[in-house]
């Protein structure tokens, strides 16, 4: 007998979790259906809701904010990847997102961390995540903080990803199946009835594939080191896969919804897509590999954004390297030091052929050290810390020598330095508390590189099926709805597929995913075909 569910969701990561939570709840079958074991990209992430308009935790620590405030910040961040209602309503609904999230057994904190950071300190869970404290950004809108860190140790990701697994599996309206791989779509008649997989049965192969998986996740970082070793595993995965598999299908009464991750694992698809970032360090799981996305354009549906990816570029902390000038080759500013890494990254990646330097004195060289050492840092950022101030950078007695041993425009970046050191305004609108002129008989460049292994760049993908923005059903490219496929998180078009700061694409999982759960619950249903 053919297994039937009102709903069939494929992958259980933040998106997929809570568009299953948000259809049950209102009373639909729902099967979720996940390629290995549950978690994706959201359980290696760092657990940040961006979450604003008056939060609990942000009044508790003395902060005003309103949706409209809130928008008008976001609204730089946003761009045109959602129309200004959607990102109105996901402003005016942010209060509301986060206490569900907290009724599904997710907890926060409101210890609250006031420097620049990448990531709080590991006792610190709300901080601010974004540019919002910097110009242009802070020109429309009043600076609060928004980054909600989900209260767990180390990476909260996973704390944030077990609290939804946890609530998901206490739900009598949701089952579950892993070790299960989508291979397509059924279609007919135009409208998608249910899904073709693949389920690992044997004991041994099913231990294998789980102990590999889990394996890769742990071994990510050595890949930027060896690469073969990642690639070698893959493959050992990819013959389990086919080797010990048994093929079904599945059916959907109501619909499909895709939240099966991005793409920055499959190297082909960003080579195509978004060449300028292919050397950056792939950030996610194998299975971001966007399965998802060709399935459902092999549905008929349209994308968008598939040239946008986020280049992590987090020099800061220590939060003194603020006060040093990033350039290219040509010795030229590219941007003002004190934004969001990824706000950085972008501008590396797309206009400066993915290099630059950072260029500080002595002065600030041995404030680093000193705030490395003695401030609160995560040990990801004081390592990184070290080896940027001990390994990853030349160091000269003149700016000349300095450009001479990094290859950069002498006479460029003089003439930068000189520029930078008289002004009285900062002509990239960088804060009076960060502008302070680079002199002395000591000077350092630190290597920021899309492909330094040893400061290494993440990056993970931002674009993909363009949705409905009232419901999140896929559109074919004359605007029209797919019947019965939906799509959510980094599968789809959304919130944060024009920039990304920390929080956004996590908060983007629970609004479109709650969306895509909510309307696909509320279609009518038809008998699935036979």
């Amino acid at each position: 007998m053919k297994e039937e569910k009102d709903i069939i969701i494929v992958g259980f990561g933040g998106a997929g979790a809570t568009a299953a939570l948000e259809a049950a709840d209102q009373g639909a079958s729902v099967l979720l259906v996940d390629r290995f074991k549950g978690g994706g990209a959201t359980a290696i992430s760092g657990g940040i809701i961006y979450a604003g308009g008056g939060t609990p935790y942000q009044k508790y620590c003395g902060f005003r904010d309103t949706p409209e405030n809130m928008y008008q910040y976001l609204k730089h961040e946003v761009g045109d990847c959602v129309s200004s209602e959607t990102l109105k309503r996901f402003c005016g609904e942010s209060v509301q997102n986060l206490s569900w999230l907290q009724g599904k057994g997710v907890p926060f904190s409101p210890k609250f961390y006031p420097k620049k950071t990448s990531y709080p300190p590991e006792s610190y869970f709300f901080y601010y995540s974004g540019n919002e404290l910097f110009n242009p950004y802070k020109k429309d809108s009043e600076p609060v903080p928004r980054g909600h860190r989900v209260k767990g140790p180390g990476f909260s990701g996973r704390t944030f990803f077990l609290s939804l697994k946890k609530a998901v599996e206490s739900h009598e309206g949701i089952s579950v199946r892993v070790q299960t791989k989508v291979d397509e779509l059924i279609v007919e008649g135009g409208k998608v009835r249910g899904v073709r997989v693949k389920t690992i049965k044997n004991p041994l192969a099913s231990f294998l594939h789980s102990f590999l998986s889990w394996s890769m996740l742990f071994l990510r970082y050595v890949s930027i080191f060896i690469p073969p070793v990642m690639k070698f595993l893959e493959k050992i995965v990819l013959i389990l896969e086919k080797k010990f598999s048994e093929s079904e299908d599945l059916y959907a009464k109501k619909g499909v919804i895709l939240s099966s991750g991005g793409f920055i694992f499959n190297r082909d698809m960003v080579k195509e897509f978004a060449p300028q970032y292919k050397k950056g360090f792939p950030l996610g799981t194998i299975g971001d590999d966007g399965s998802g996305i060709k399935m459902g354009q092999a549905a008929g549906g349209d994308v968008s954004k598939m040239n946008r990816v986020t280049a992590w570029m987090f020099f800061v902390p220590p939060s003194v390297f603020a006060k040093g000038l990033l350039v290219n080759r040509k010795g030229q500013r590219i941007c003002n030091e004190e934004h969001y890494g990824a706000t950085v990254g972008d501008e590396m990646a797309l206009h400066h052929e993915g290099e630059s330097y950072l260029i500080i004195d002595a002065s600030i060289w041995n404030e680093a050290f000193r705030q490395t050492l003695r401030e609160p840092h995560a040990w990801f950022q004081v390592l990184t810390s070290l080896t940027n101030l001990m390994m990853n950078r030349k160091k000269s007695s003149s700016l000349e020598g300095l450009a001479f041993a990094c290859g950069i425009d002498t006479e460029g970046l003089l003439k930068t330095v000189k520029v930078y050191n008289e002004e009285s305004v900062d002509s990239f609108e960088k804060s009076k508390g960060n502008k302070r002129p680079l002199e002395g008989t000591t000077f350092y460049a630190v290597r920021c590189f899309l492909d330094n292994k040893l400061f290494p760049c993440p990056t993970l993908t931002l674009g993909g099926l363009k949705v409905d923005e009232e419901s999140g059903a896929v559109l074919r490219s004359d605007g029209s709805k797919i019947e019965g496929l939906y799509a959510a998180g980094r599968n789809a078009v959304g919130l944060s597929s024009h920039s990304y700061v920390s929080g956004l694409s996590l908060s983007d999982c629970v609004f479109s995913g709650r969306r895509a759960g909510k309307y696909a619950a509320e279609t009518k249903s038809e008998k699935a075909a036979a």
